[in-house]
Protein backbone atom coordinates (compact mmCIF):
# COMPACT_ATOMS: atom_id res chain seq x y z
CA UNK A 1 0.00 0.00 0.00
CA UNK A 2 1.31 3.65 -0.81
CA UNK A 3 2.23 5.54 1.75
CA UNK A 4 0.03 8.11 1.38
CA UNK A 5 -3.11 5.63 1.69
CA UNK A 6 -5.16 5.74 4.71
CA UNK A 7 -6.09 2.69 6.36
CA UNK A 8 -7.50 2.04 10.17
CA UNK A 9 -8.82 -1.30 10.89
CA UNK A 10 -12.72 -1.17 12.65
CA UNK A 11 -13.13 -3.79 15.51
CA UNK A 12 -15.78 -5.08 13.39
CA UNK A 13 -17.59 -5.22 9.77
CA UNK A 14 -18.88 -1.86 9.30
CA UNK A 15 -22.43 -1.75 9.13
CA UNK A 16 -24.94 0.95 7.68
CA UNK A 17 -28.19 1.03 9.43
CA UNK A 18 -30.73 3.02 7.16
CA UNK A 19 -33.87 5.01 7.53
CA UNK A 20 -36.26 1.87 8.66
CA UNK A 21 -34.20 -0.58 9.40
CA UNK A 22 -34.06 -1.54 12.95
CA UNK A 23 -30.07 -1.05 15.12
CA UNK A 24 -28.38 -4.40 14.34
CA UNK A 25 -27.05 -5.54 16.94
CA UNK A 26 -23.32 -4.73 16.21
CA UNK A 27 -24.41 -1.05 16.65
CA UNK A 28 -26.35 -1.03 19.99
CA UNK A 29 -25.12 1.23 22.31
CA UNK A 30 -23.10 3.13 20.00
CA UNK A 31 -21.21 6.38 20.71
CA UNK A 32 -21.91 8.48 17.74
CA UNK A 33 -20.76 11.67 16.02
CA UNK A 34 -23.31 13.88 14.65
CA UNK A 35 -23.30 16.03 11.20
CA UNK A 36 -23.58 16.22 7.74
CA UNK A 37 -19.56 15.32 7.14
CA UNK A 38 -19.94 16.92 3.57
CA UNK A 39 -16.08 15.75 2.58
CA UNK A 40 -15.34 14.33 5.81
CA UNK A 41 -12.60 16.43 5.94
CA UNK A 42 -9.49 17.19 8.42
CA UNK A 43 -11.83 19.14 10.57
CA UNK A 44 -14.80 16.25 10.89
CA UNK A 45 -11.48 13.83 11.16
CA UNK A 46 -11.33 15.58 14.79
CA UNK A 47 -14.66 14.65 15.20
CA UNK A 48 -13.91 11.15 14.03
CA UNK A 49 -10.83 10.28 16.41
CA UNK A 50 -12.85 12.13 18.91
CA UNK A 51 -15.57 9.65 18.79
CA UNK A 52 -13.12 6.26 18.56
CA UNK A 53 -11.77 7.70 21.81
CA UNK A 54 -15.18 8.33 23.30
CA UNK A 55 -16.27 4.69 22.49
CA UNK A 56 -13.55 2.41 23.79
CA UNK A 57 -14.80 -0.88 23.43
CA UNK A 58 -18.27 0.33 22.77
CA UNK A 59 -19.17 0.63 18.50
CA UNK A 60 -17.82 4.18 17.05
CA UNK A 61 -20.54 5.07 14.36
CA UNK A 62 -21.47 8.62 12.67
CA UNK A 63 -24.88 9.20 12.64
CA UNK A 64 -25.40 11.52 9.08
CA UNK A 65 -28.93 12.63 7.31
CA UNK A 66 -30.23 12.37 3.57
CA UNK A 67 -31.18 14.43 1.96
CA UNK A 68 -28.70 16.94 3.11
CA UNK A 69 -30.68 19.67 4.85
CA UNK A 70 -29.93 22.51 2.23
CA UNK A 71 -31.61 20.05 -0.59
CA UNK A 72 -34.60 19.90 1.47
CA UNK A 73 -35.04 23.17 2.30
CA UNK A 74 -34.11 24.58 -0.71
CA UNK A 75 -35.06 21.75 -3.06
CA UNK A 76 -34.95 24.41 -6.52
CA UNK A 77 -31.12 25.19 -5.98
CA UNK A 78 -28.47 22.98 -7.33
CA UNK A 79 -25.71 21.87 -3.97
CA UNK A 80 -22.18 21.12 -5.39
CA UNK A 81 -21.83 18.17 -2.79
CA UNK A 82 -18.33 16.86 -1.82
CA UNK A 83 -19.14 13.37 -0.75
CA UNK A 84 -22.12 11.96 -1.96
CA UNK A 85 -24.10 9.08 0.11
CA UNK A 86 -22.38 6.31 -1.13
CA UNK A 87 -18.49 7.98 -0.99
CA UNK A 88 -19.37 9.06 2.50
CA UNK A 89 -19.67 5.19 3.49
CA UNK A 90 -16.18 4.05 1.34
CA UNK A 91 -14.67 6.89 3.80
CA UNK A 92 -16.29 6.11 6.94
CA UNK A 93 -14.78 2.51 6.21
CA UNK A 94 -11.60 3.67 5.53
CA UNK A 95 -11.51 5.57 9.13
CA UNK A 96 -12.19 2.12 10.63
CA UNK A 97 -15.55 3.19 12.15
CA UNK A 98 -17.88 0.51 12.95
CA UNK A 99 -20.84 1.90 11.01
CA UNK A 100 -22.91 4.37 9.95
CA UNK A 101 -26.58 5.85 10.65
CA UNK A 102 -28.58 6.97 7.91
CA UNK A 103 -31.78 8.68 8.78
CA UNK A 104 -33.95 10.88 6.68
CA UNK A 105 -34.22 14.09 6.75
CA UNK A 106 -37.91 15.30 6.22
CA UNK A 107 -40.55 17.48 7.04
CA UNK A 108 -41.03 15.46 10.42
CA UNK A 109 -37.52 15.91 11.70
CA UNK A 110 -37.39 19.61 10.42
CA UNK A 111 -39.76 19.74 13.03
CA UNK A 112 -38.71 18.25 15.90
CA UNK A 113 -37.73 20.29 19.17
CA UNK A 114 -33.98 20.23 20.65
CA UNK A 115 -35.37 17.62 23.29
CA UNK A 116 -37.87 15.70 20.94
CA UNK A 117 -34.34 15.32 18.73
CA UNK A 118 -32.31 14.02 22.02
CA UNK A 119 -34.81 12.45 23.85
CA UNK A 120 -36.72 11.12 20.48
CA UNK A 121 -34.09 10.09 17.88
CA UNK A 122 -30.80 9.87 19.88
CA UNK A 123 -31.75 7.71 22.71
CA UNK A 124 -35.26 5.80 21.86
CA UNK A 125 -34.84 5.45 18.01
CA UNK A 126 -30.84 4.85 17.80
CA UNK A 127 -30.06 4.01 21.73
CA UNK A 128 -27.20 5.78 21.59
CA UNK A 129 -24.63 5.90 24.60
CA UNK A 130 -22.94 8.59 23.62
CA UNK A 131 -22.67 11.74 20.91
CA UNK A 132 -19.71 13.69 19.50
CA UNK A 133 -20.30 17.08 17.60
CA UNK A 134 -18.72 19.95 16.44
CA UNK A 135 -18.32 23.27 18.33
CA UNK A 136 -21.20 24.99 15.41
CA UNK A 137 -23.05 21.91 15.62
CA UNK A 138 -27.26 23.43 15.63
CA UNK A 139 -29.84 20.71 15.72
CA UNK A 140 -33.83 21.10 15.85
CA UNK A 141 -36.77 22.46 14.55
CA UNK A 142 -35.53 26.54 13.76
CA UNK A 143 -31.78 25.28 14.32
CA UNK A 144 -32.80 26.45 17.82
CA UNK A 145 -30.81 23.83 19.32
CA UNK A 146 -26.96 24.34 20.73
CA UNK A 147 -24.04 22.72 21.42
CA UNK A 148 -24.81 23.69 25.16
CA UNK A 149 -28.26 22.85 24.50
CA UNK A 150 -27.61 19.58 23.34
CA UNK A 151 -24.68 18.75 26.20
CA UNK A 152 -27.31 19.42 29.23
CA UNK A 153 -30.63 17.76 26.92
CA UNK A 154 -28.03 14.81 26.93
CA UNK A 155 -26.78 14.57 30.59
CA UNK A 156 -30.90 14.28 31.54
CA UNK A 157 -31.12 11.30 29.07
CA UNK A 158 -28.60 9.87 30.12
CA UNK A 159 -26.31 10.07 27.11
CA UNK A 160 -22.36 11.31 27.27
CA UNK A 161 -21.50 14.32 25.26
CA UNK A 162 -18.36 15.76 23.78
CA UNK A 163 -18.12 19.16 22.10
CA UNK A 164 -14.60 19.10 19.47
CA UNK A 165 -13.18 22.35 18.92
CA UNK A 166 -12.70 23.51 15.54
CA UNK A 167 -9.54 22.46 13.21
CA UNK A 168 -7.83 25.03 11.13
CA UNK A 169 -5.23 24.50 8.22
CA UNK A 170 -2.24 25.57 10.30
CA UNK A 171 -1.56 28.58 12.90
CA UNK A 172 -3.47 31.91 12.31
CA UNK A 173 -5.76 30.05 9.34
CA UNK A 174 -9.69 29.50 9.08
CA UNK A 175 -11.05 26.68 10.57
CA UNK A 176 -11.44 23.97 7.45
CA UNK A 177 -14.81 24.19 6.13
CA UNK A 178 -16.50 22.60 3.46
CA UNK A 179 -17.59 25.79 1.91
CA UNK A 180 -13.38 26.32 1.61
CA UNK A 181 -13.16 23.42 -0.24
CA UNK A 182 -15.76 23.95 -2.40
CA UNK A 183 -14.10 27.24 -3.16
CA UNK A 184 -10.70 25.79 -4.10
CA UNK A 185 -12.31 22.52 -6.38
CA UNK A 186 -14.05 25.90 -8.07
CA UNK A 187 -10.87 27.65 -8.89
CA UNK A 188 -8.62 24.51 -10.03
CA UNK A 189 -6.60 24.69 -7.14
CA UNK A 190 -6.85 20.64 -5.99
CA UNK A 191 -3.77 20.91 -4.10
CA UNK A 192 -5.61 23.18 -1.39
CA UNK A 193 -8.46 21.10 -1.76
CA UNK A 194 -6.75 17.70 -1.12
CA UNK A 195 -4.91 19.36 1.46
CA UNK A 196 -7.72 20.24 3.46
CA UNK A 197 -9.49 17.27 3.16
CA UNK A 198 -6.48 15.20 4.03
CA UNK A 199 -6.62 13.08 0.85
CA UNK A 200 -7.59 13.12 -2.59
CA UNK A 201 -10.80 14.19 -3.77
CA UNK A 202 -12.63 11.67 -5.64
CA UNK A 203 -16.42 11.34 -7.50
CA UNK A 204 -18.45 8.33 -8.11
CA UNK A 205 -20.80 7.58 -11.09
CA UNK A 206 -21.45 5.10 -13.31
CA UNK A 207 -19.64 4.96 -16.68
CA UNK A 208 -22.38 6.00 -19.88
CA UNK A 209 -22.36 5.85 -23.21
CA UNK A 210 -21.10 9.24 -25.24
CA UNK A 211 -20.43 9.72 -28.54
CA UNK A 212 -16.78 7.62 -29.05
CA UNK A 213 -14.86 10.69 -30.07
CA UNK A 214 -12.28 9.84 -27.69
CA UNK A 215 -11.38 6.34 -30.00
CA UNK A 216 -11.13 8.38 -33.41
CA UNK A 217 -8.40 10.35 -31.44
CA UNK A 218 -6.59 7.54 -29.99
CA UNK A 219 -7.83 8.11 -26.43
CA UNK A 220 -10.94 6.06 -25.41
CA UNK A 221 -12.28 7.48 -22.39
CA UNK A 222 -14.96 6.23 -19.60
CA UNK A 223 -17.72 9.26 -19.56
CA UNK A 224 -19.23 10.21 -16.53
CA UNK A 225 -22.05 12.58 -15.52
CA UNK A 226 -21.35 14.53 -12.21
CA UNK A 227 -24.67 16.17 -10.27
CA UNK A 228 -24.12 19.29 -9.66
CA UNK A 229 -20.61 19.65 -9.71
CA UNK A 230 -18.49 22.81 -9.10
CA UNK A 231 -15.28 21.74 -9.83
CA UNK A 232 -12.92 24.11 -12.48
CA UNK A 233 -12.90 22.79 -16.08
CA UNK A 234 -9.78 21.57 -16.99
CA UNK A 235 -7.65 18.16 -17.84
CA UNK A 236 -6.31 16.26 -14.16
CA UNK A 237 -4.28 13.87 -13.39
CA UNK A 238 -7.04 10.97 -12.07
CA UNK A 239 -6.60 7.57 -10.50
CA UNK A 240 -9.77 5.36 -11.05
CA UNK A 241 -10.91 2.31 -9.09
CA UNK A 242 -12.67 -0.12 -11.24
CA UNK A 243 -16.01 -2.31 -9.99
CA UNK A 244 -13.23 -5.05 -9.85
CA UNK A 245 -11.15 -3.32 -7.69
CA UNK A 246 -8.59 -2.52 -9.66
CA UNK A 247 -6.70 0.71 -9.74
CA UNK A 248 -5.45 2.25 -13.03
CA UNK A 249 -3.27 5.86 -13.25
CA UNK A 250 -5.29 7.98 -16.31
CA UNK A 251 -6.14 11.80 -17.28
CA UNK A 252 -9.09 12.93 -17.40
CA UNK A 253 -11.09 16.63 -18.85
CA UNK A 254 -13.63 17.66 -17.03
CA UNK A 255 -16.15 20.56 -18.33
CA UNK A 256 -17.99 21.35 -21.99
CA UNK A 257 -15.29 19.86 -24.91
CA UNK A 258 -15.73 23.50 -26.61
CA UNK A 259 -13.53 22.25 -29.40
CA UNK A 260 -16.24 20.19 -30.44
CA UNK A 261 -19.82 20.34 -29.01
CA UNK A 262 -19.73 22.96 -25.97
CA UNK A 263 -22.19 20.80 -24.25
CA UNK A 264 -23.31 19.62 -21.08
CA UNK A 265 -20.33 19.03 -18.45
CA UNK A 266 -18.82 15.61 -18.64
CA UNK A 267 -15.77 14.16 -16.98
CA UNK A 268 -14.13 11.77 -19.64
CA UNK A 269 -11.29 9.46 -18.33
CA UNK A 270 -8.80 7.92 -20.07
CA UNK A 271 -7.23 4.89 -18.38
CA UNK A 272 -3.29 4.31 -19.24
CA UNK A 273 -2.79 0.83 -20.44
CA UNK A 274 -6.28 -0.47 -20.39
CA UNK A 275 -8.80 -2.10 -22.63
CA UNK A 276 -12.06 -3.32 -21.54
CA UNK A 277 -15.52 -2.81 -21.39
CA UNK A 278 -16.75 -0.05 -18.59
CA UNK A 279 -20.35 0.77 -19.57
CA UNK A 280 -22.73 0.96 -16.79
CA UNK A 281 -20.29 -0.20 -14.22
CA UNK A 282 -19.71 2.25 -11.48
CA UNK A 283 -16.09 3.44 -10.93
CA UNK A 284 -14.45 5.90 -8.52
CA UNK A 285 -12.36 8.97 -10.03
CA UNK A 286 -9.80 10.46 -7.92
CA UNK A 287 -8.15 14.00 -8.81
CA UNK A 288 -4.48 14.23 -7.50
CA UNK A 289 -3.41 17.04 -9.85
CA UNK A 290 -4.60 20.05 -12.06
CA UNK A 291 -2.94 20.33 -15.11
CA UNK A 292 -4.65 22.98 -17.13
CA UNK A 293 -7.62 24.64 -18.02
CA UNK A 294 -10.03 23.97 -20.28
CA UNK A 295 -9.76 25.27 -24.18
CA UNK A 296 -10.47 25.45 -27.53
CA UNK A 297 -8.47 24.09 -30.48
CA UNK A 298 -8.11 24.84 -33.70
CA UNK A 299 -7.78 21.38 -35.24
CA UNK A 300 -8.15 18.29 -34.00
CA UNK A 301 -4.53 17.60 -34.68
CA UNK A 302 -3.90 20.68 -32.39
CA UNK A 303 -5.88 18.71 -29.56
CA UNK A 304 -4.12 15.32 -29.97
CA UNK A 305 -0.89 17.19 -29.92
CA UNK A 306 -2.14 18.26 -26.22
CA UNK A 307 -3.44 15.46 -25.15
CA UNK A 308 0.03 14.15 -25.48
CA UNK A 309 1.48 16.54 -23.32
CA UNK A 310 -1.26 16.16 -20.74
CA UNK A 311 -0.95 12.43 -20.61
CA UNK A 312 3.11 12.50 -19.99
CA UNK A 313 2.09 15.29 -17.13
CA UNK A 314 -0.38 13.57 -15.98
CA UNK A 315 1.97 9.94 -15.37
CA UNK A 316 4.58 12.17 -13.71
CA UNK A 317 2.43 13.64 -11.35
CA UNK A 318 1.07 10.39 -10.32
CA UNK A 319 4.37 8.77 -9.79
CA UNK A 320 5.29 12.21 -7.22
CA UNK A 321 2.11 12.29 -5.37
CA UNK A 322 2.03 11.56 -1.88
CA UNK A 323 -1.50 12.85 -0.53
CA UNK A 324 -3.75 9.82 0.83
CA UNK A 325 -5.83 7.56 -0.74
CA UNK A 326 -9.42 6.62 0.36
CA UNK A 327 -9.16 4.11 -2.96
CA UNK A 328 -6.07 1.64 -1.61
Amino acid sequence: MPSGDIKSEPRSPFTVCRAGDPVPPALRGAVAALGNFDGVHRGHRALIEAVREEAGPRPAVVLTFEPHPRAFFAPDQPMFRLTGPRAKEIVFARLGLDGLFVRRFDARLAATSPRGFVEGWLRDDLGLSGVVIGHDFHFGQGRAGTPAILAELCREAGIACRIVPAVAAGAGAEPISSSAIRAALAAGDLARANALLGYRWFVLAEVRHGDKRGRTLGYPTANLTLDSCGLAHGIYAVRVRLADGRLVPGVASYGRRPTFDDGAPLLEVHLFDFSGDLYGQEVAVELLSFLRGEEKFASAEALIAQMDIDSARARAAIRTDAVASMLG
